[in-house]
């Protein structure tokens, strides 16, 4: 398979994507980003949590 070829196939094989509308899209953008935060806080919280609990008994 030649690379013009390679392009051709994937051009066509674009036009049966159904692609998100402009709503969905920024939808699902927010919703990644309130989950990011939202995961940072629980991670972090846990960090924080375990670090404490590791001074507290190992750092007399």
């Amino acid at each position: 398979m030649s690379f013009i070829e390679y392009i051709k196939e994937s051009k066509g094989e674009l036009a049966h994507v159904s692609w998100p509308t402009r709503s969905q899209a920024i939808a699902f953008t927010v919703l990644v980003i309130v989950l990011s935060v939202l995961t940072s806080f629980y991670l972090g919280a846990f960090d924080t949590l375990f670090t404490t609990l590791i001074k507290k008994f190992i750092v007399r």
